[in-house]
Protein backbone atom coordinates (compact mmCIF):
# COMPACT_ATOMS: atom_id res chain seq x y z
CA UNK A 1 0.00 0.00 0.00
CA UNK A 2 1.42 3.48 -1.31
CA UNK A 3 2.18 5.55 2.28
CA UNK A 4 0.07 8.40 1.65
CA UNK A 5 -2.53 6.03 0.96
CA UNK A 6 -1.93 4.01 4.55
CA UNK A 7 -1.64 7.55 5.94
CA UNK A 8 -5.04 8.49 4.99
CA UNK A 9 -6.53 5.33 6.27
CA UNK A 10 -5.08 5.44 9.25
CA UNK A 11 -6.58 8.87 10.16
CA UNK A 12 -9.97 8.00 9.49
CA UNK A 13 -12.64 6.92 12.65
CA UNK A 14 -12.08 3.46 13.34
CA UNK A 15 -16.02 2.45 11.56
CA UNK A 16 -14.76 4.60 8.22
CA UNK A 17 -11.47 2.98 8.40
CA UNK A 18 -13.50 -0.29 8.60
CA UNK A 19 -14.74 0.62 5.20
CA UNK A 20 -11.79 2.22 3.37
CA UNK A 21 -9.94 -0.92 4.09
CA UNK A 22 -12.34 -2.88 2.92
CA UNK A 23 -12.67 -0.91 -0.11
CA UNK A 24 -9.09 -0.63 -0.59
CA UNK A 25 -8.92 -4.49 -0.99
CA UNK A 26 -11.69 -5.26 -2.92
CA UNK A 27 -10.14 -2.28 -5.50
CA UNK A 28 -6.87 -3.45 -5.25
CA UNK A 29 -8.08 -7.36 -5.96
CA UNK A 30 -10.12 -6.04 -8.66
CA UNK A 31 -7.53 -3.69 -10.50
CA UNK A 32 -4.14 -5.49 -9.72
CA UNK A 33 -2.90 -3.88 -12.62
CA UNK A 34 -3.76 -0.30 -11.92
CA UNK A 35 -1.95 2.44 -10.38
CA UNK A 36 -2.56 3.66 -6.62
CA UNK A 37 -2.05 7.06 -5.32
CA UNK A 38 -3.59 9.86 -3.07
CA UNK A 39 -5.01 12.35 -5.97
CA UNK A 40 -7.02 15.40 -4.97
CA UNK A 41 -6.23 14.15 -1.73
CA UNK A 42 -7.85 10.92 -1.28
CA UNK A 43 -7.20 7.44 -3.20
CA UNK A 44 -7.92 7.20 -6.22
CA UNK A 45 -6.84 4.24 -8.88
CA UNK A 46 -5.72 4.71 -12.16
CA UNK A 47 -5.51 2.62 -15.72
CA UNK A 48 -2.82 4.01 -18.19
CA UNK A 49 -2.85 7.27 -16.11
CA UNK A 50 -7.07 7.46 -16.51
CA UNK A 51 -8.37 7.97 -13.09
CA UNK A 52 -11.24 4.77 -12.28
CA UNK A 53 -12.21 4.43 -8.88
CA UNK A 54 -11.48 6.12 -5.84
CA UNK A 55 -13.08 6.92 -2.51
CA UNK A 56 -13.27 9.38 0.58
CA UNK A 57 -14.62 10.29 3.52
CA UNK A 58 -17.36 12.61 3.19
CA UNK A 59 -18.68 14.41 6.43
CA UNK A 60 -21.57 11.41 7.37
CA UNK A 61 -19.99 8.32 4.97
CA UNK A 62 -17.21 7.08 2.70
CA UNK A 63 -18.02 7.54 -0.27
CA UNK A 64 -16.50 5.33 -3.27
CA UNK A 65 -16.73 7.40 -6.88
CA UNK A 66 -16.33 5.48 -10.16
CA UNK A 67 -15.11 8.31 -12.78
CA UNK A 68 -17.39 6.50 -16.07
CA UNK A 69 -20.12 4.76 -13.50
CA UNK A 70 -23.25 6.68 -14.87
CA UNK A 71 -22.59 4.39 -18.21
CA UNK A 72 -22.25 1.09 -15.84
CA UNK A 73 -26.45 0.68 -15.84
CA UNK A 74 -26.09 -0.25 -12.55
CA UNK A 75 -29.06 1.24 -10.53
CA UNK A 76 -26.89 0.97 -6.71
CA UNK A 77 -24.62 3.50 -8.44
CA UNK A 78 -26.03 6.84 -8.23
CA UNK A 79 -24.82 10.04 -10.93
CA UNK A 80 -22.69 12.69 -9.61
CA UNK A 81 -21.59 15.24 -10.88
CA UNK A 82 -21.85 16.90 -14.66
CA UNK A 83 -19.75 14.42 -16.12
CA UNK A 84 -20.22 10.48 -16.28
CA UNK A 85 -19.52 9.79 -12.49
CA UNK A 86 -21.21 7.16 -10.44
CA UNK A 87 -21.09 7.09 -6.39
CA UNK A 88 -22.15 4.61 -3.42
CA UNK A 89 -22.33 5.69 -0.14
CA UNK A 90 -21.46 3.64 3.00
CA UNK A 91 -22.03 4.29 6.91
CA UNK A 92 -20.80 0.64 7.52
CA UNK A 93 -18.52 -2.21 6.33
CA UNK A 94 -21.67 -4.19 5.92
CA UNK A 95 -23.19 -2.50 3.30
CA UNK A 96 -21.19 -2.93 1.13
CA UNK A 97 -21.61 -5.87 -1.56
CA UNK A 98 -18.20 -7.86 -3.24
CA UNK A 99 -20.43 -9.06 -5.48
CA UNK A 100 -21.67 -6.07 -6.72
CA UNK A 101 -18.04 -4.41 -5.92
CA UNK A 102 -16.36 -6.97 -8.52
CA UNK A 103 -18.94 -6.30 -10.65
CA UNK A 104 -18.75 -2.77 -10.51
CA UNK A 105 -14.38 -2.85 -11.35
CA UNK A 106 -14.84 -5.54 -13.81
CA UNK A 107 -16.66 -2.34 -15.77
CA UNK A 108 -14.74 0.23 -14.68
CA UNK A 109 -11.58 -1.75 -16.66
CA UNK A 110 -13.67 -2.46 -19.88
CA UNK A 111 -16.16 1.40 -19.79
CA UNK A 112 -14.06 4.50 -19.69
CA UNK A 113 -14.19 7.68 -20.44
CA UNK A 114 -11.06 9.80 -21.36
CA UNK A 115 -10.82 11.97 -18.35
CA UNK A 116 -6.99 11.62 -18.90
CA UNK A 117 -7.47 14.35 -21.47
CA UNK A 118 -10.64 16.26 -20.46
CA UNK A 119 -8.83 19.98 -19.76
CA UNK A 120 -6.97 19.22 -23.07
CA UNK A 121 -10.32 18.98 -24.62
CA UNK A 122 -11.79 21.80 -23.23
CA UNK A 123 -14.24 19.92 -20.87
CA UNK A 124 -15.55 17.07 -23.59
CA UNK A 125 -15.58 13.44 -22.64
CA UNK A 126 -14.33 10.68 -25.42
CA UNK A 127 -15.17 7.08 -24.94
CA UNK A 128 -12.40 4.89 -24.56
CA UNK A 129 -13.82 2.18 -24.47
Amino acid sequence: MDKEVQAYIKALAPADKAIANKLYEEISKGLPDAENKIWHRHPVWFLNGNPIVGFHKLKDCVRILFWSGQTFDEPDLLPEGSFKAAEARYTSVDEIKPKDLKRWLDKSKKIQWDYKNIVKRKGVLERLS
